[in-house]
């Protein structure tokens, strides 16, 4: 079905206020234009992290999800506490529901997430498996996930957070019991169960140069090299205000690039220490845009994901103190600076490339 597109700022009447003056225009860069019209000049997705709760309880919140997108990612409801509460026993009714809503408004599906260390159901954490067998339920559980959504998912987080801030594998379950080797099994099982889905690796902390970014982009390289069908590298782009903002961005995205894989902004948000005031604002606008920009800066940088749209539902108070205000709208879907900061991004340019 059809959906009409229309900006928050039109759906409820909005008053921009600093807004404006964020992407240096009189009025609002790119109009009355949604983020995903936009973005499609730029041969770009441009995504929200979704929230079953408000999808189904939030009626704007629902309007704006379905309007101003063009791709969507489950919050929770595709991690594996969701998927099997209970051995064996899969769960697809919440998931299902958020590849409907895409299909209706025309947008595509990120799968998240396949392997991770963390929300893993109970019996899984304090269960005593050997190695063959914990590596049988992994198998069995990307399979299972994979083959459920098969063609209905444009791409796959497959594995999550495999390192620390050093560049050194995160010890987790899967290290422990099965060695690094977890890696290859994971993409490989993906993408037999679903060949023409795109298989990610997806991290936090790796948008520009250091230890951690370093070791993925060795790991991306070897996994390659060995015919492991690691497709794409998702940077997920958790900032903080208060941290300052990241230098190289785009330069670290071209050298991933180079490894002839395709990237992503998957996870975008700019949490400051509350209250926020109009120089906080301002701090978080540049630092959407800077994100946006150095995937618009990469040729197959292939979509841009804000982790959450609205102050009203984010994940950020709690689990950081006394921090928040992390998203392009606030708690009463009017606009910030930052949301009119990648209007003017996406407006100012028209990205050759094609999306795949």
């Amino acid at each position: 079905m059809a959906t009409t597109l229309v900006s928050p700022l039109v759906l409820l009447s909005l008053a921009v206020g600093p807004a404006a003056a964020a992407g240096g225009h009189g009025g609002r860069p790119g109009g009355d234009r949604p983020l995903r019209q936009l973005a499609a000049d730029d041969h770009l997705r441009v995504g929200t992290a979704v929230d079953m709760a408000a999808l189904a309880q939030d009626a704007t919140y629902r309007r704006v999800a379905g309007s101003e997108f063009s791709s969507v990612t489950p919050e929770n409801v595709m991690k594996w506490d969701a998927l099997e509460p209970r051995r064996g026993e899969y769960d697809y009714a919440a998931a299902d529901r958020l590849v409907r809503f895409a299909e209706r408004n025309g947008q595509k599906v990120r799968g998240h997430v396949l392997v991770w260390h963390n929300q893993l159901p109970s019996w899984l954490t304090e269960g005593d498996f050997s190695a063959t067998e914990l590596r049988e339920i992994l198998r069995r559980h990307i399979t299972e996930t994979v083959r459920h959504f098969k063609g209905r998912v444009w791409h796959w987080d497959v594995v999550n957070e495999a390192f620390d801030e050093d560049g050194t594998l995160r010890d987790t379950l899967w290290l422990r019991a099965l060695g690094p080797g977890y890696i290859a099994d994971a993409f490989r099982w993906a993408h037999q169960a679903d060949p023409r889905a795109t298989l990610f690796y997806n991290d936090y902390n790796i948008a520009w140069a250091g230890p951690k970014s370093d070791a993925v982009l060795a790991l991306v390289r070897t996994l390659r090299a060995e015919g492991v069908p690691v497709q794409g590298v998702g940077f997920q782009g958790h900032l903080g205000v208060q941290y300052g903002l990241p230098a190289g961005v785009a330069a670290n995205f071209r050298r991933f690039e180079r490894l002839g894989v395709r990237t992503a902004v998957t996870e975008a948000d700019v949490r400051m220490i509350l209250p926020a005031d109009e120089e906080k604002l301002r701090t978080q606008a540049e630092g959407y845009r800077l994100l946006l920009e150095a995937c618009l800066r990469t040729r197959h940088c292939v979509s841009f994901t804000v982790w959450g749209f609205t102050d009203k539902y984010s994940w950020v108070p709690g689990t950081f103190e006394g921090e928040g205000a992390a998203n392009v709208l606030d708690e009463s879907y009017t606009a910030k600076p930052a949301y009119c900061a990648l209007q003017a991004a996406l407006a100012g340019r028209a990205r050759p490339g094609a999306l795949r």
